[in-house]
């Protein structure tokens, strides 16, 4: 950890040579210099305190297992016209495919997350987007409704679990390592930071309601992932 000496910033040779001579008039030069050294240790120590902050952040995202998941706000999300708080540890993970275009690129993913977003405002008249977070092959979650609110993707589950959609269509192949390992980690996140119980069930789409979603070959990968049950 950085420390800072304050000895080390009061430096005498920042002072007036000669101590006993009084300074010109209206001007008291070592008031001066001292105010200087203050300001200047007091700018290093901010500094400090902001890059500490920033590091306590970026171990606690790893504490937790979080990926990266950018906010609404932050890839330009609309606000919700409607919102139904949702009790959370939740019991259940249902994983989805958008059936669309996958993205590998953060700018391409934002572009895809307003479509659907459009889309699920715009053609089905629902509050928001419907799920609570999605995931590209770029490795990032983006953030829909979120942690603590009910979802619209999955009927009779709602209320009671978080909808992790990967954008793309997985029936003939796998969402790449990158967005398996943001699905897992964001799951991981969310029973650490107590949103969703350490006893999670997890199914696909398909297993709550007559769809082919997340598509056959994504499918059968989560069917083996951890706590997995029809």
């Amino acid at each position: 950890m950085v420390s800072v000496i304050p000895g080390e910033l009061y430096n005498d040779n920042n002072l007036s040579p000669d101590t006993d001579a009084p300074p010109p008039p209206g001007i008291n030069s070592r008031a001066s210099s001292k105010q200087n050294v203050d300001s200047t240790y007091l700018r290093q120590v901010t500094l400090i305190m902001l890059r500490t902050l920033a590091l306590l952040a970026a171990l606690c995202a790893v504490t937790y297992g979080c990926p990266t998941i950018l906010t609404k706000s932050q890839w330009g999300g609309r606000a919700a016209t409607c919102r139904t708080a949702m009790a959370t540890p939740v019991t259940y993970v249902i994983v989805h495919h958008t059936e669309g275009t996958a993205c590998s690129t953060q700018s391409a993913c934002i572009t895809q997350a307003k479509n659907i977003q459009n889309y699920h405002m715009n053609s089905n008249g629902w509050c928001d987007i419907g799920y609570s977070f999605l995931v590209g092959e770029d490795g990032q979650a983006y953030e829909g409704r979120g942690w603590t609110s009910v979802g619209a993707h999955a009927p009779n589950y709602n209320s009671n679990s978080i909808g992790i959609s990967v954008f793309g269509s997985f029936m003939n192949s796998n969402p790449n390592t990158a967005a398996q390992n943001a699905v897992k980690n964001l799951i991981s996140c969310g029973v650490t930071r107590g949103y969703i119980k350490s006893a999670y069930i997890l199914k696909g789409h398909r297993n709550v309601t007559a769809t082919d979603c997340p598509g056959n070959t994504f499918y059968n990968t989560v069917r083996t992932w951890p706590r997995f049950q029809a």
